[in-house]
């Protein structure tokens, strides 16, 4: 299998998996994935209406950019880089896109 098509069916599993948690406090709020897969972006949204307070957040964002992984937004406690490696993804494969340049040579993962 393609390499570029393994990392869009483990990003869809992962977004899948968060989707399908609901919050019972905040019911009138939905998750939604959004799928770019002509252009490689996959994001976790979460939409709709706390009280009287519109709610649009991306939760989680990711992209296929150079035949790796980045991960561009995670606002969940989950360590999704560790997800993807448990799912077959090497480190050299993941970018931290969320940390600064400096300092993705310290994160472990792939700096670009």
């Amino acid at each position: 299998m393609d390499k570029v098509k393994k990392y869009q069916k483990i990003i869809m599993k992962l977004l899948e998996e968060r989707a399908a948690e609901n919050f019972t406090n905040i019911p009138l709020v939905e998750n939604q994935i959004i799928a770019d897969t002509v252009r490689h972006r996959y994001l976790l949204m979460r939409i709709g209406w706390a009280d009287t307070r519109f709610i649009a957040s991306c939760v989680l964002y990711f992209e296929i950019k150079n035949r790796k992984i980045w991960v561009q937004q995670n606002w969940t406690e989950a360590e999704v880089a560790r997800e993807l490696e448990d799912e077959g993804v090497p480190k050299s494969d993941i970018v931290l896109a969320f940390q600064p340049e400096a300092l993705r040579p310290y994160t472990g993962y792939a700096t670009n």
